[in-house]
């Protein structure tokens, strides 16, 4: 940049005149984002979660406005990592930033759905009948290929036409629990989500 005495004189003394105001308090007040955030999810319900794309697990906080009392419906208006949780330290990747439109999207899956064999419709069905019709599936699928015995005589006990995945974050209690009833059916496929 090219300047001359004249110019320079006038940059530091506008500088000079600009500091001098701010020092003797003459500064406009800053603007935090902090509060603008809290005017925005003031009246909220925060919930703790997990988020559900990958097997990290990171932690989220979920800002929900309306009241279940007043016969307002829950509505999600704000997704943001959780500070606290040790996995995340309240960041988020691109896909946890946009949950929200994963929440609102249209063409979520909010119920079970089944397929006949022979169809090509997806039929909705109830929690209820889900559960009956996999309980069903389980039992009719192990009590035809249920193993006792090896070739060699040696008791197995053991289900190989059947695999099951689990949710990476899920609790240790929860992961110990899915592997008793897994192994008490005797499941040899069994994986979990961190690992696929």
């Amino acid at each position: 940049m090219d300047m001359n005495r004249r110019q320079f004189f006038k940059v530091a003394g506008i500088g000079l005149a600009g500091s001098s105001l701010a020092a003797l308090g003459m500064a406009p007040t800053p603007a935090f984002a902090e509060q603008v955030r809290h005017f925005k999810l003031a009246r909220t319900i925060e919930t703790r979660n997990t988020c559900p794309y990958c097997s990290v697990g990171c932690g989220l906080i979920m800002y929900s406005q309306g009241d279940n009392a007043k016969n307002v419906a829950q509505n999600i208006i704000h997704i943001e990592g959780d500070a606290d949780h040790p996995v995340n330290r309240g960041t988020l990747c691109p896909k946890g930033a946009g949950l929200l439109d994963f929440i609102h999207s249209p063409n979520r899956l909010k119920y079970p759905e089944v397929r006949e064999a022979g169809s090509n419709q997806w039929k909705r069905i109830s929690w209820e009948e889900a559960m009956t019709r996999i309980v069903k599936l389980v039992k009719e699928e192990r009590d035809a290929s249920f193993v006792t015995q090896n070739a060699q005589g040696q008791t197995v006990n053991r289900l190989t036409s059947i695999g099951f995945l689990a949710a990476s974050a899920a609790s240790n209690e929860a992961g110990y629990l899915t592997q008793k009833v897994v192994r008490n059916l005797g499941l040899i496929g069994f994986d979990n989500q961190a690992r696929v």
